[in-house]
Order: structure tokens, then sequence, then C-alpha cells
């Protein structure tokens, strides 16, 4: 059987190709008379990413180890230059004396990689600020060059939560609570299967763990994968809000 790599490789060669099959199979479907949408069923399930919640760190939590590893690494070079006089002994007559110390090293990978994850959480914040700055302004009826200021002044100030968090293993995934009651990295896979013939017609995975924000953008793409709106959507309270019950 092929490993992961393999896998791996063939999806990211053969993307475009890929991303048309499974409406290609729906339209088969559709043509064999198997989807009828009448009525279609919504739901969720976590998926399980491959990577531990002990590698994620909060956004308060790397604000704070960023300093402590900045003053250890800033420690370790003054100490390297220190006892510079003393490579030879200490590295080997085989090396060139100019490497860095195995704990210095890593110091500096974990301060870089704290840094790059702080760095990402700091752009989510800017942008779901920008986002919603923008989205407001329109609303209000704001000309272009007030809704530009909004966008940019929302953009300055935001911060992330300090609760947010991000993983070190996988970014893209995010701490979610799975049917065991229990936390993990996982993903939000969802799908609407069609109750003639139990097809399915619309499928996505986000790093969401609510599912309130998935019933409308599901709903529009079951219209977009099968030209035709359902007639009844049967979903659970986890989908209910305002806004879905408003626009559904």
């Amino acid at each position: 059987a092929p490993d992961f790599r393999s896998i791996a490789r063939f999806r990211k060669r053969h993307l475009s190709a890929l991303g048309h099959l499974f409406v290609q199979a729906l339209a088969l479907c559709q043509a064999a008379g198997m989807v009828k949408l009448g009525r279609v069923a919504l739901d969720g399930t976590k998926l399980r990413a491959n990577a531990s919640r002990r590698k994620a760190m909060s956004y308060a939590r790397m604000s704070e180890k960023e300093k402590i590893l900045a003053q250890e690494v800033s420690e370790l070079l003054a100490e390297a230059e220190a006892i510079d006089k003393a490579e030879d002994a200490k590295y080997g007559k085989d090396r060139r004396g100019d490497e860095l110390p195995e704990e210095l090293r890593r110091r500096e990978t974990r301060l870089a990689a704290i840094r790059e994850a702080k760095q990402a959480l700091e752009d989510e914040a800017r942008e779901r600020a920008e986002a919603a700055a923008e989205a407001k302004a329109q609303d209000q009826g704001e000309d272009a060059d007030t809704v530009a200021e909004r966008v940019a002044q929302a953009g300055e100030k935001a911060v992330p939560k300090p609760k947010a968090q991000r993983n070190f293993t996988d970014p893209e995934s995010r701490i979610m609570k799975t049917s065991d009651g229990a936390f993990h990295q996982c993903y939000n896979a969802q799908a609407v299967v069609d109750a003639e013939h139990q097809v399915i017609v619309a499928a996505d995975v986000n790093d969401c763990a609510a599912d309130v924000g998935n019933l409308i953008p599901m709903t529009e793409q079951t219209i977009d994968n099968t030209g035709h709106a359902p007639t009844q959507l049967l979903a659970d309270a986890g989908y209910s809000s305002e806004d879905n019950l408003a626009q559904a």
C-alpha cells in the first residue's frame, strides 16, 4: 500500500482534477435519479488532526515564553562569546569552531517557531477585525474612503485574545470538543446528504468548532453542486441562530 507521502504527492499532482471529481460523481447520481433534493440533512463531525493539543500554545503564553527564550538566547550568546578562546577544546579539532552550541540552537529554533506562531495569530486577528469593520461600515452606508479608514483603524487595534491558540505541529487545526467529551486538535467536517438514496450532495472541512456558521454556506454549496435548492433541510440545534433562521 502507498505511504502517506505517495498519497500526498498524488493529491498535489492531480489537485485540479480531483477538485471536479466530486461534482462529476454527483452529476452521475442526479442523472440516475438518485438525488431528489426533496429532503436533505446537514450534520458535522470532528476529525482528529495528526497533532497533539500539548503542542499548542496560547497567545498569552507565547508572549511570556518569547521574552524568556529571548533572554536565554542572549545569555547563551554572551556565554559563547566568553568561551570563544576555548572553542577548539569544546568542539573538537574537526569542527570549525563557529557552530552554535546545541542548547543555543534549540532555544533559537523554539524562539523562531513561537514568533512565527504569534505573528500568525496576530495576522488572523487583524484580518477578522478588518473584515468585521468593513461589513459594519458597508451596512451603515459609508462611502469607500470611510470604509477603508475604518478597516485600517480596526486592523491597527486588533490584538489576539489571550487564550487564542495555535498548534506547532498542525497550525491549521483547532482544539475542539469531541464525542468522547475530551478536547483534541481537530477539524470540523460537514456534509449534506440527500435523504432518498443517502447521496452526499455537499461537503466541506473547516477549522471552526461551532456548526452554526455552516448552515448557509453548505446550503449554497448544495445549490451550486446540484443546480437546485432542496425543498427541506434538516439540521440539529447547533445550526440554529437568528441570522440563519432569517436567511433560511
